[in-house]
């Protein structure tokens, strides 16, 4: 019986020195391949845009800088919700804010109040009250899309009903129209 004998080779078992050789060769090819970078573009860049702080007239009114028609006794009133956006067509960002007063009880009411200021950036004001929190509504789902102020207004069917638990649900859009603000139920809404 003949047996055949593969001879071993040297380079079939590895060695410290294998391991540095390769380390070394891997060394010296990154550093040969960052000496021939290609060289800097020639073609024009185009220049960075420009950031520019807006003009006071198109920033749009802050509501914490704003007295709201609304009492709240000791307790102070607070901005639940804002958005902002040109609701009149004037080039000018108005701030619609949903407000209510600062109850450690209960689940105070809310007013959506449109804040505007002067074209020359003057003192944001108070210019209409949407929702006023004598409704005893509260709202969600606020948004100002399109010119338009949207909401879900959760109420009470009668005053026996908690005040934790509205019993009612509705959606509502105002929209300017003729030089006031007109509400409408968006198509589609469904009240519960």
């Amino acid at each position: 019986m003949q047996s055949s004998a593969v001879p071993e080779l040297a380079h079939t078992h590895t060695r410290p020195i294998h391991w540095l050789a390769t380390a070394t060769a891997v060394a010296g090819v990154v550093a040969f391949s960052s000496v021939l970078q290609p060289g800097a573009a020639t073609a024009a860049q185009p220049a960075a845009p420009v950031t520019k702080s807006a003009p006071a007239h198109t920033t749009p009114p802050d509501p914490n800088a704003v007295t709201f028609p609304l009492d709240c006794g000791p307790v102070k009133a607070v901005v639940k919700k804002r958005a902002s956006g040109d609701l009149d067509g004037d080039g000018r960002p108005e701030t619609v804010a949903v407000i209510h007063c600062d109850s450690p009880m209960g689940t105070p009411p809310d007013g959506v109040y449109v804040l505007t200021r002067d074209a020359d950036g003057g003192k944001p004001r108070v210019v209409a009250t949407l929702l006023d929190p004598e409704d005893g509504t509260i709202v969600t789902d606020f948004a100002v899309r399109s010119g338009a102020v949207t909401a879900t207004l959760l109420g009470y069917s009668s005053a026996d009903v908690p005040r934790c638990c509205p019993d009612e649900k509705s959606d509502a859009k105002w929209r300017w129209q003729n030089g006031s603000f007109v509400r409408s139920t968006p198509a589609g809404a469904r009240s519960v």
